[in-house]
């Protein structure tokens, strides 16, 4: 016979576990991606002022990453490698699952406007983290494009002779560097907005580290 108290515990315990708002990859590629952007943004300032293209740009050596030419050299590629892997795994992963349609798609002009609108009077909620507004969508979009540019302008410079369609395609050695520094500072801007938004709704960053 079946005690009373047994049979109440057991209906109410849930039959179903609600699934996490991020699979255990999206979160481990996340933060990794992070490493790697972050390190090579760091190493790329230190680099960019041992060559400055633009002669009144000079970053702080207080925020560089590497010490000297040499060592950031070493530490930009070693975070470009990981960068590249960690990078095709995410959209390997995003593309075969469905996540990268089912949470970045449909997205439209207008319903970029109006979230930012909503966004700027203090209106736009953020009750659901499974699902993305119309200004997250594209910020995630720019992001993972930003990187892409990141990478192939770097190549670019880097295999320069190696790659003359992509070097060309840049619009030369020169104009493939100020692409590349471009590309940089859009993803260090991308990076404070994105902490920002961080502050304004702690929980998204609770659910990046432990799923929901």
């Amino acid at each position: 016979m079946t005690h009373p108290f047994t049979e109440a515990t057991t209906a109410a315990r849930p039959t179903t576990t609600e699934p996490p708002n991020h699979a255990v990859w999206v979160r481990v590629t996340h933060w990794l991606n992070a490493l790697a952007a972050i390190t090579m943004m760091l190493s790329g300032w230190r680099i960019y002022d041992a060559s400055p293209i633009f002669r009144s740009i000079e970053i702080p050596t207080s925020i560089t990453l590497g010490g000297w030419l040499g060592g950031a050299l070493q530490w930009h590629f070693a975070a470009m490698w990981l960068l590249v892997a960690n990078g095709a795994v995410y959209l390997v992963l995003g593309l075969t699952t469905g996540r990268l349609r089912r949470r970045f798609w449909p997205i439209s002009p207008a319903a970029v406007f109006r979230d930012f609108v909503a966004a700027l009077s203090g209106k736009l909620s953020h009750a659901d983290l499974k699902h993305y507004n119309a200004v997250q969508k594209l910020a995630y979009l720019f992001a993972t494009c930003d990187l892409i540019v990141l990478v192939l302008s770097g190549l670019a410079i880097w295999k320069s002779v190696q790659f003359p369609l992509l070097r060309e395609l840049m619009g030369g050695y020169d104009s493939a560097r100020v692409v590349h520094f471009c590309a940089m500072s859009l993803m260090a801007g991308f990076i404070v907005v994105h902490l920002a938004m961080v502050v304004l709704v702690p929980r998204s960053l609770l659910a990046m580290i432990r799923g929901r």
